[in-house]
């Protein structure tokens, strides 16, 4: 029996000219790693080399050959960071979910779906996916443009898709995008039972249950990449161990800030 899954493609990122593994499930794993529950990373590569990396993690990994990788480039300019999308991945099919998908997912009751661009989980594959398990979504699944070039975030995704969703993560920026604003009666338009807002090293706000409440975080002088999911990871672990949403995130915030610090 696992406790919980997450699902998402292998990315291939160059940054300053060095190829790193990237991608959901190859940071989401980072995190399981440490919280050392039961789990299993399902995922897709476009290229073999992707996986080795991911498998010398040591969480259970089920996969799946891609006609696809993809691929981001990450550039600084001083402090700030400017990502291209270099390919565009093949989407996750209902296929997919329904057969060899479902299988690897191993009864899980809680799922991290772990998106790279809108394309990756349309709305059909999510209500397969969601059958008999709770589905936390990260926000780049609803905000990144599935497009060649530099990294764009809108508002253009199908509404439909929040059906199926339990718990949606949102960093700020991509809450900016798909939102007029981030006050609570946005989230609760939004029409999921639980919204987390990331700000990083200022921690998060929770919304469940009718309420609006703030996470602390403490700040970590770190490459943050990845850290939504793990992020996500953590809480959906939290929340299928019967914590409440909040106390989920501040579990999931303790976590990233290990992770980050190398102290776990």
């Amino acid at each position: 029996m696992v406790d919980v899954a997450v699902i998402g493609s292998l990315s291939r990122d160059v940054v300053a000219g060095e190829m790193r593994v990237g991608g959901g499930a190859f940071h989401a794993a980072r995190g399981l790693r440490l919280l050392g529950c039961r789990s299993v990373v399902v995922t897709k590569a476009g290229r073999p080399d992707l996986l080795p990396p991911l498998v010398a993690l040591g969480v259970p990994v089920r996969h799946r050959a891609a006609g696809a990788t993809p691929t981001f480039s990450f550039f600084y300019d001083g402090d700030d960071r400017h990502m291209r999308m270099d390919e565009v991945g093949e989407p996750w099919t209902p296929e997919d979910a329904e057969s060899w998908a479902c299988s690897a997912l191993g009864g899980a009751p809680w799922l991290h779906v772990a998106p790279l661009a809108r394309s990756d989980f349309p709305a059909e594959t999510l209500a397969a996916l969601a059958r008999g398990r709770r589905v936390v979504l990260d926000g780049q699944g609803l905000a990144r443009a599935p497009q060649v070039g530099p990294l764009v975030l809108d508002d253009a995704f199908d509404p439909a898709v929040l059906r199926h969703v339990t718990a949606l993560k949102l960093a700020e920026e991509e809450a900016r995008a798909i939102l007029p604003d981030l006050e609570e009666e946005s989230l609760r338009r939004l029409g999921v039972p639980e919204v987390l807002l990331t700000f990083g090293s200022q921690g998060s706000l929770v919304w469940a249950d009718g309420r609006l409440e703030r996470v602390p975080a403490h700040p970590v002088d770190a490459d943050a990449t990845g850290a939504g999911d793990a992020f996500c990871a953590a809480y959906a672990a939290a929340r299928g161990a019967r914590h409440a949403p909040v106390a989920a995130a501040r579990r999931a915030t303790a976590l990233v800030e290990a992770l980050l610090s190398g102290r776990a």
